[in-house]
């Protein structure tokens, strides 16, 4: 059943976007905790539409990180025809495409953490991380958003007096920069969830399709499909003296997995608009020369469509399956496993 809010629970919601961490070091969406309906703006700013139709008439803008009780979803006749999915929502209509379902859960914190790399996947609809140069000094950096998965390596007592981790980035290559979130805001991913699928299949009978004018990829074991789901693979797009966006099609092998890759730039910041992507979750590179990799994806959920820089976007329950199911087994106590593994033919 849908929750139903009322104008007023709309206008408290929607203050909990930009302003919401403004006077304090952490915030832990409280009035959220019992809704399942909820979904975060996810780009610079999203039109809310009179009808479920994007040629209909535009009423307002909701901007990024503005959280927005969803109604109900809709399954439109009307334009967008490739991904028909829209949300109804206060005064009107927003199209799924830069839209983030998310939800809140506040975790328990263990006493201690063990020697050694742990990960942890965030669960509200985003972790404000500070960098913590010297003693007492906090300075806000990078919002982890709902779904990102990073490496845990210890706890301190953080700004707020409560226990946060300390999280290494692999992109900084600085140990004295690693930065830090609220520990309740992010739970301990637990060894069954990154265990793999069918180990005991051989490697030579797994076998990935990727086609690109269906932006759609199918999975084979042993002749049968196992997985088939919409993709979006890279735009059309050749960006001055760097590499082209498309993603370049052939016959490859999954040769390099990572649970957590920050992608993007690594300058430190806390710039909502910079393409600075850390913890993206459960990341399969099959394309050494330019890094091409499936991956979940947190910014959008405009399958059927290109729009990456070359990866192929995927859900991120998916993307997780599929880091599971190819070869080579992922070696979790590591940021980064390597060998040579499932194939991949992109067409």
């Amino acid at each position: 059943m849908i929750k139903k809010f009322t104008r007023r629970d709309f206008l408290r919601l929607s203050t909990l976007g930009l302003a919401s961490l403004a006077f304090r070091p952490t915030y832990n969406f409280g009035e959220l905790a019992e809704n399942d309906n909820l979904a975060r703006v996810g780009t610079t700013s999203v039109s809310v539409y009179s009808q479920p139709d994007d040629k209909s008439q535009i009423k307002f803008q909701r901007y990024r990180d503005e959280i927005i009780n969803i109604y109900y979803e809709v399954i439109s006749d009307k334009s967008p025809q490739y991904n028909p999915l829209w949300y109804r929502v206060w005064g009107g209509y927003i199209h799924c495409a830069h839209l983030q379902r998310v939800h809140v859960k506040l975790n328990p914190v263990p006493e201690k953490l063990s020697e050694g790399l742990h990960l942890v996947e965030i669960t509200v609809p985003y972790a404000l991380s500070y960098l913590q140069r010297k003693v007492g000094e906090w300075t806000p950096l990078y919002r982890l958003y709902f779904g990102t998965v990073h490496w845990a390596v210890g706890m301190v007592e953080g700004p707020d007096g409560e226990p946060w981790y300390r999280i290494v980035d692999e992109l900084i290559q600085n140990e004295n920069l690693h930065y830090y979130i609220p520990a309740k805001h992010a739970r301990l991913i637990p060894a069954e969830e990154t265990s793999p699928i069918s180990p005991d299949v051989n490697p030579d009978k797994k076998y990935i399709e990727v086609s690109l004018s269906a932006q759609e990829l199918t999975a084979y074991e042993e002749g049968r499909v196992v997985l088939k789901t919409k993709i979006s693979s890279g735009l059309d797009y050749q960006p001055l003296n760097e590499i082209p966006w498309n993603t370049p099609t052939g016959r490859f092998h999954v040769q390099t997995k990572m649970p957590s890759k920050h992608m993007g730039g690594a300058e430190l910041t806390d710039d909502l608009e910079a393409y600075v992507l850390p913890g993206v979750p459960w990341v399969s590179f099959f394309e050494p020369e330019n890094g091409i990799a499936f991956h979940g994806t947190y910014w959008h959920q405009n399958y059927g469509m290109p729009m990456s820089h070359g990866c192929i976007n995927m859900k991120t329950e998916e993307a997780r399956w599929l880091y599971r199911w190819v070869t080579p087994i992922g070696e979790m106590n590591k940021i980064t496993t390597i060998g040579y593994g499932t194939q991949v033919h992109v067409f």
